[in-house]
């Protein structure tokens, strides 16, 4: 049952994030508000990751930012807004035929952050499904509509109409 809750969630997200990384204009990847700032583009690319964060946690029992494994994370960045849209597909693909195999024990099973010998967390599967991948992602999504709107780009509806774009 936690699947199906899972992969309806994982549709409605991809969607409306693919309509926020298709907005992104490809002169406006190294702005940023201020110095303490992600650039728009660093953002996007992280955006595009997440969905590798939610495989992580339903193929294994911890990720350590410490590991080799991390690293691969911050390797072959996309650099334009088609790369950074493709790689979200590409990941969100992959989480969903993983989704398709798991069972509410699956989801049951605890997993933790960690960085070498220090736990930051643990939590079950779907626990850290929820937080370290949706809530995340919709947390950085507004985050770029945030940026969109400095930057006078349309922001695109999230959970209802936007003053850019009503119902």
């Amino acid at each position: 049952m936690l699947k199906e809750i899972f992969i309806a969630e994982l549709s409605y997200e991809a969607k409306t994030t693919r309509n926020f990384l298709s907005r992104i204009p490809a002169e406006l990847m190294t702005w940023k508000p201020d110095e303490k700032s992600m650039s728009l583009g660093d953002i996007a690319i992280h955006i595009a990751n997440l969905p590798g964060w939610g495989l992580t946690t339903l193929i294994g029992t911890s990720f350590d930012l410490a590991s080799p494994e991390a690293e691969e994370f911050k390797k072959n960045q996309p650099d334009s807004p088609t790369d950074i849209q493709k790689l979200f597909d590409k990941n969100i693909a992959a989480l969903e035929a993983i989704l398709q195999n798991v069972s509410d024990d699956d989801f049951a099973i605890n997993w933790s952050l960690k960085m070498g010998d220090n736990i930051f967390f643990t939590q079950p599967r779907y626990a850290v499904l929820r937080s370290f991948f949706f809530s995340h992602l919709i947390h950085h999504r507004a985050q770029l509509g945030v940026y969109f709107r400095l930057n006078g780009i349309p922001v695109p509806p999230s959970f209802g109409p936007t003053a850019d774009e009503q119902a």
